[in-house]
């Protein structure tokens, strides 16, 4: 049953969960600079499952790794892991961690569109057809304003961004498998299996051929993207979603792009255009439409 009520407690660890990923499009913007994103992708999911094993064996969970549960898992890791990273670390090599992050914010968008065709009971509305417009407006915008100024480059890295939550998208309908099975095992399991298919892709590619040692501040943003915003990012995320339900946990959404835009200012001297910020601000006018929960407070207000 959906838990609606959301306590000190609970706002706390959201937006620290909020903070947490919005640094992980600012160490992906630092290390992609040094570090190839196929190879800085491998190095995030692979330092991470060691992370969260570890949590695993200090927390004693029950490892129960069926057949199935080794088969479907694949399929997660790269609808979650493998394409979104990759894909995000690629157009972080053009944009920044704020942009990126705002591009990022059309993953629920997605996944209504895909849940409507790929499940019985999520199909479209009034309501979500009209945030999913307002979004896809929102993106248009964002990615038609650097057209426009001749950012063709810029465009394209957003294009990449886009690749990835649309796999994000059918990450989250993809999940709904492994209902009944410990969220933190499902993360750990997705996260080896990521090792495993990026250590192939490394060495089929040789995307890490001739790399030199990088600098201490890129090792850094390499643990800090793999450790605390992947790793414990997980843990936080699956604590919050047990105690305040699913749709306060999805609040996160609105929250990712205001840390990643600030941490993006304070420490790269990024700057947003006007475009970028009316795009911004309609797809968190298409995220709040699809949420609900304001409309519906407002008609509460309004009704005699």
């Amino acid at each position: 049953q959906e838990q609606n009520v959301m306590t000190r407690a609970s706002w706390a660890m959201l937006l620290l969960l909020a903070s947490i990923w919005g640094m992980s499009f600012l160490f992906g913007r630092i290390a992609v600079q040094e570090i190839p994103p196929l190879t800085l992708t491998f190095l995030r999911v692979s330092l991470a499952a060691i992370a969260i094993w570890i949590f695993v064996a200090a927390t004693r969970r029950s490892v129960n790794l069926t057949k199935w549960f080794m088969l479907n898992i694949f399929g997660l890791a790269i609808l979650n892991n493998v394409i979104p990273f990759t894909f995000i670390l690629y157009g972080q090599k053009e944009i920044g961690s704020g942009l990126a992050s705002i591009v990022n914010a059309m993953t629920p968008i997605w996944t209504v569109i895909i849940a409507n065709f790929l499940t019985q009971d999520e199909k479209f509305t009034n309501r979500k057809i009209l945030g999913v417009a307002v979004g896809f407006i929102g993106v248009a915008i964002l990615m038609g304003g650097d057209l426009v100024s001749g950012l063709r480059a810029s465009a394209l890295a957003q294009f990449s961004v886009l690749v990835a939550t649309i796999s994000y998208g059918f990450a989250s309908v993809y999940a709904k498998r492994f209902k009944g099975v410990d969220p933190i095992i499902v993360a750990a399991g997705q996260l080896n299996a990521s090792t495993f298919l990026m250590a192939i892709i490394v060495l089929l590619s040789g995307d890490a051929i001739g790399l030199d040692m990088p600098s201490t501040i890129v090792v850094w943003s390499v643990i800090g993207i793999a450790v605390p915003c992947t790793a414990f990012a997980y843990v936080l995320y699956f604590k919050i979603l047990q105690i305040a339900g699913a749709t306060n946990v999805s609040l996160v959404t609105f929250l990712v792009p205001v840390s990643a835009i600030f941490t993006g200012i304070i420490f790269l001297g990024e700057k947003l255009t006007l475009w970028h910020l009316g795009g911004m601000a309609l797809i968190a006018l298409g995220l709040v439409i699809l949420d609900g929960r304001i409309l519906k407070r407002s008609a509460r207000y309004q009704s005699p």
